[in-house]
């Protein structure tokens, strides 16, 4: 059995979209060092989850990020062989791992970015 087209297009989007979906932004946070705000800053990534003032007045905000590898996958696949094709589903499992990154902004008393860090 042969695939249509239709169902060929179809299962192009449907990838198409999962890598899509699966891709990060990538900040440049030397490029932001001088203008970025505080007010931006919490608009683009929320209220920070730690904050400090330091004695000459800069304030640093830390971002704590949670990520989880591991837990439940699904995969589909599909394949030909002698004018045949065929569709496959595969699922694993497995105990998750969960990771933190730390993002750490130091505004100045002005509340622009001065320095960060990531780790």
């Amino acid at each position: 059995m042969k695939m249509k087209p239709a169902t060929w297009i179809l299962l192009l989007i449907a990838t198409v979209a999962v890598v899509a979906g699966c891709a990060t932004t990538h900040v440049d946070w030397n490029a932001r060092v001088g203008t970025f705000t505080y007010d931006q800053a919490v608009t683009e990534l929320g209220p920070p989850d730690k904050t400090a003032k330091l004695t000459d007045g800069q304030t640093v905000d830390e971002w704590i990020s949670r990520h989880q590898s591991g837990g439940v996958s699904t995969g589909i696949g599909t394949g030909f062989f002698n004018g045949s094709s065929a569709m496959g589903l595969g699922v694993s499992s497995g105990t998750p791992n969960y990771h933190e990154s730390r993002l750490r902004l130091t505004f100045t008393t002005n509340n622009v970015l001065s320095a960060w860090s990531k780790d």
